[in-house]
């Protein structure tokens, strides 16, 4: 056994100092490819001194070595000296066999960088030099997905999906479900789902194959792979909304409410949890219960606006109009502006006969809810009461060209 053999076993028991000191004796050799070991070894534990004082020497030693800038390209990357490698990387002669490593790193520094066109640049050009090298056509479809490219990742990744064997450890058909579902491509997403979680049953691929389901609305297969998820890692909070509308989906009202329960004793502050409960408690009559969680949602997040609507349209519903009222101006008080906001406060403040400050809530309302004939309804309703005749006739005529067949409309019209 040579000493670094004895060092790694060394480490790997545990025995960390006496690994070190072998290491130590074993960089003292004249085996360069040995010295080249141990430096990496030293990189790989951390100790970056000692790896960059080998490198130095090695680089004397083969001036031309690409693999050599490849390795102090990445230790200046740890250093967050990226500029500097850089340059050490473009000065890699594309005969070299190190070249394409080269290019494939240097794609990552642009990207990290934002400089998302020349990335793509050296990764097509890597691609001419080696149209066949399947770690060229992982790392463009790798890279499209992360720039939201997903059509263009397709192709790269399916061409690297064929050579798959020369790539240990990569889960293409993985990268290839998340590509096809951020398309909108469920079911093809799925297939690949199925065939990349066999070898990789990761906590992001279960959320993504779970999420997916979802979307195609397959809510028992959706059901399985996230309560597979919550059983590997109860803290992966993003999938509590989904599992929990998963569940309602199938009328199993009660386990969704028990899933949102488990997800806000994960994450207390997640306003979505709480407005996902409060809908389905109303679903299920629990009106007190239900009011409770989408005022915590408010409390949590002022602009839920879906949580004031739902919390809003139950207050008219029980004609708590005060408060109503207070919820409204509860909302501005944080500066939420919506239309959705001026027709609730208008109605609140017209049931409470004030007509006055009423009457300017409705007009800006109106823009957003012209063709709406429910509002349309309403306002001309309040004009009317209001001694606004005209403009009541107004707004009932436009109703009409809507639903021509209101016949009390245009009775209410006749005796105008």
């Amino acid at each position: 056994m040579t000493l670094v053999e004895e060092a790694i076993q060394a480490i790997e028991a545990g025995k960390t100092e006496d690994g070190l000191k072998k290491l130590e004796q074993a960089s003292q050799t004249n085996d360069h490819e040995e010295m080249l070991t141990v430096a990496e070894l030293y990189y790989e534990l951390g100790h970056l001194k000692q790896a960059q004082s080998l490198l130095d020497e090695l680089l004397v030693l083969y001036p031309d070595e690409g693999g050599l800038f490849v390795f102090a390209a990445e230790m200046m990357i740890d250093a967050d000296n990226e500029d500097e490698a850089i340059e050490l990387l473009l000065d890699i002669k594309s005969t070299d066999e190190a070249y394409l490593q080269a290019q494939l790193l240097l794609a990552d520094l642009y990207q990290m960088q934002a400089l998302d066109e020349v990335a793509e640049q050296r990764l097509l050009t890597a691609l001419k030099h080696a149209p066949d090298e399947v770690i060229i056509s992982y790392g463009l479809g790798e890279f499209y997905l992360d720039r939201g490219d997903y059509m263009k990742s397709i192709p790269h990744l399916k061409k690297a999906l064929h050579q798959k064997d020369e790539l240990s450890g990569i889960a293409i058909e993985l990268k290839l479900a998340e590509a096809y579902s951020a398309s909108g491509e469920f079911e093809e997403a799925l297939t690949y789902y199925q065939a990349g979680i066999k070898d990789s049953m990761t906590a992001d691929a279960l959320f993504g194959f779970g999420f997916t389901a979802y979307q195609a609305g397959d809510m028992v297969l959706a059901i399985e792979q996230l309560e597979a998820l919550k059983s590997l890692d109860s803290d992966y909070t993003s999938l509590f909304p989904y599992l929990a509308k998963a569940y309602e989906a199938e009328n199993r009202v009660d386990e969704a409410l028990e899933v949102l329960r488990s997800g806000m004793s994960v994450d207390e502050f997640n306003d979505q949890l709480h407005l996902l409960s409060g809908k389905l408690h109303f679903k299920k009559q629990n009106l007190d219960e239900g009011e409770h969680h989408l005022r915590q949602a408010l409390a949590l997040n002022p602009s839920n606006m879906e949580a004031f609507q739902t919390l809003a349209a139950f207050l008219r519903h029980d004609e708590q109009m005060e408060e109503l009222l207070e919820l409204c101006q509860h909302a501005r008080s944080y500066g939420e502006e919506d239309s959705m906001l001026d027709w609730y406060e208008a109605f609140a403040l017209r049931s409470l006969d004030q007509y006055e400050k009423a009457l300017p809530l409705y007009q800006e309302a109106l823009a957003a809810f012209k063709e709406d004939v429910d509002f349309l309804e309403e306002y001309a309703h309040f004009l009317l009461e209001f001694g606004l005749r005209a403009e009541a006739e107004k707004y009932f005529r436009e109703l009409l060209k809507q639903r021509p067949d209101r016949l009390d409309i245009i009775e209410l019209l006749e005796e105008f």
